[in-house]
Parts: C-alpha cells; sequence; structure tokens
C-alpha cells in the first residue's frame, strides 16, 4: 500500500528517527557514491501552485542525483482546482508519474491529491504545514547538538505554518516548543490544543520574546509577512518591531544556541544580518538539507510500492 507525506505526525516516533538515520545516510551516499540511482528510470511530478527556489531546487536536484527526473508544472502549466478538479489530476498525474511533490495554499488540495493518487504524495507545503521544512531542520538540529535530548527551540514571530508542523513533531518526540509571538498572532488553536493533549512536550505561547528565548538552544524565525500577506506587511511591521531576532536577543539566552531561518530572510525586518551571518547561524546547513531529508523521505515512500 502506498504511503504518503502529509504530516510529521502521520508517523510513528520508530519512524522519524528511520527518517533521520536515513537523510544521513543518503547524504554521505549521494557524496561517496555518485552511481548509487534508485530512482532511475523514475519521474516526480513537481505540482507548483506556490513558487519557491528552495524547494523546487532541492526536489529536482534530489530526484536527479538519484537517477530519476523531475518535472516542473507550474501554475500556468496545472491550475490546480481551478482548470481542472484536484482528483482528475491526481488520477492523470499517476498514470504518467511514480511520485507527486505539490506545493499548495489550500491544505484541503494536498489531502485531496492524496485520497485521488495511485502514487506518493509529498507535501511541499501548503497553508497549513511545512512538514519537509521540519524534517530537515530538526536534521540539521541533530548533526549539531549530536542529540536532542533536552531541547529547547524558540520560534519567534508569525504562527504560521511553519509552526504547525513544529507542533506535529511535538507529537512524535519530545522537547520544549515556545512561540514568541504577537498578540493576535498566535498559532492555530487547534494544532496547539492537540499538541499540548498529546502530552509528549512543553507547549508554551509568550508575548515577550526575551523571556521567551531563556535557555533556548534554538531560535528560529521566519518572514513576517508570508506568500499572500504581502499587502499586509507594512501593518505586520508595526506589530512585529520588537520580534526581531538580533544580536541581543540572541546573547540574552544565557547559553549558546543556534540561528535557524527557513529561508527567504528578508534581513534587517525579521532578523539582522549579524545574526544571519554569524558563527552560530546554521541557516545554510538548513538549506542544504531540505534536500536530504527529502531523498529520506523520497526513498521511503518509494519502497512502500516496491
Amino acid at each position: 500500500m502506498k504511503k504518503d507525506f502529509l504530516h510529521i505526525n502521520d508517523y510513528t516516533k520508530d519512524e522519524f528517527w528511520a527518517f533521520i538515520d536515513r537523510a544521513s545516510w543518503i547524504k554521505n551516499k549521494i557524496k561517496e557514491d555518485p552511481q548509487y540511482k534508485p530512482f532511475h528510470h523514475k519521474t516526480l511530478a513537481m505540482i507548483f501552485a506556490k513558487p519557491s527556489a528552495r524547494t523546487r531546487v532541492s526536489f529536482e536536484v534530489g530526484f536527479f542525483k538519484l537517477g530519476g527526473h523531475a518535472l516542473f508544472l507550474g501554475p500556468n502549466d496545472i491550475g490546480i482546482g481551478k482548470r481542472e478538479s484536484v482528483a482528475d489530476i491526481a488520477r492523470v498525474m499517476s498514470r504518467f508519474n511514480d511520485m507527486i511533490m505539490a506545493r499548495l495554499f489550500d491544505h484541503e488540495h494536498i489531502l485531496e491529491l492524496s485520497k485521488y493518487s495511485s502514487v506518493p504524495v509529498v507535501n511541499g507545503l501548503t497553508n497549513y504545514n511545512h512538514p519537509c521544512q521540519i524534517m530537515a531542520d530538526i536534521f540539521t538540529i541533530y548533526e549539531h547538538r549530536k542529540s536532542l535530548d533536552d531541547l529547547k527551540v524558540v520560534y519567534v514571530g508569525d504562527g504560521n505554518n511553519i509552526v504547525h508542523s513544529w507542533m506535529e513533531l511535538s507529537m512524535v518526540i519530545p522537547f520544549n516548543l515556545t512561540v514568541a509571538c504577537p498578540e493576535g498572532f498566535s498559532p492555530d488553536k487547534g494544532i496547539t490544543d492537540q499538541a499540548r493533549s498529546k502530552g509528549l512536550s512543553t507547549i508554551e505561547i509568550s508575548h515577550d520574546p526575551f523571556d521567551a528565548v531563556k535557555d533556548a538552544d534554538v531560535i528560529y524565525t521566519d518572514v513576517w509577512a508570508s506568500m499572500g500577506q504581502k499587502e499586509e506587511a507594512e501593518e505586520r511591521r508595526k506589530k512585529f518591531k520588537n520580534f526581531q531576532v538580533n544580536k541581543d536577543l540572541m546573547t540574552s539566552t544565557g547559553k549558546n544556541t543556534y540561528f535557524m531561518h527557513c529561508l527567504p530572510a528578508e534581513r534587517g525586518i525579521e532578523v539582522t544580518d549579524e545574526v544571519c551571518d554569524a558563527e552560530y547561524s546554521i541557516i545554510f546547513d538548513e538549506a542544504e538539507n531540505r534536500m536530504h531529508a527529502q531523498n529520506a523521505i523520497m526513498l521511503k515512500l518509494m519502497e512502500s510500492v516496491g
């Protein structure tokens, strides 16, 4: 039976660690053995309703390095849910391809793709969550810390789809997740309550960034206005002005703390150049690891269909 990768908490703790182990293995394998091509004669349909440089490059290059061909389908190629129904797109793409990756706006569309596709579907992002990004993030943290024990991650900014996937992860492995955001910009209450009720991790919502980051192992941020929110950018800058990740915030943690950002960063707005380019910034390791984490995910899904 085919498997999909839609939410991190669709998988167990053991399966999570298998992904991490596989990501580490494949990262070394493709450098040491360029002849390793498990996706030879395989194709990946990449459906983009929402554009992205990192998502396209990491999936396309990753699938190619594993011997396959990735096909880019932008908004002008497929008007998902508009020109053609999601169900029909799923059925048609399944006839041509071995796997589908989709980066969409509407989360219901990724669920519908999964329902009607006969091949594995990977969630490359929706307005609700971004599971591949957080798998790359936690893999990067593991590489640097060598452990995920006693981990405190503090996300500073808007309670967006990145935060929702961090909450999904908090239902699979234990850690402290603190979200520091302005009033009115907290993450979805439903997933916050779900993560807390799981009882595995500590979930905190704070409106004081300096208090929130005390003892943080990682400070993580994202743009204040995501794609589709740009008309709100100026108003958001006013409301988020005290939530910029700068040197003062980084040094207030009381310990050696890593800085992470899913990129692209609006330098000088949600984060300063000084922080982005500091030795404790691991944003480019994080960016590279998108490919390795996704390769691990795709290898696992491809095994599910033989």
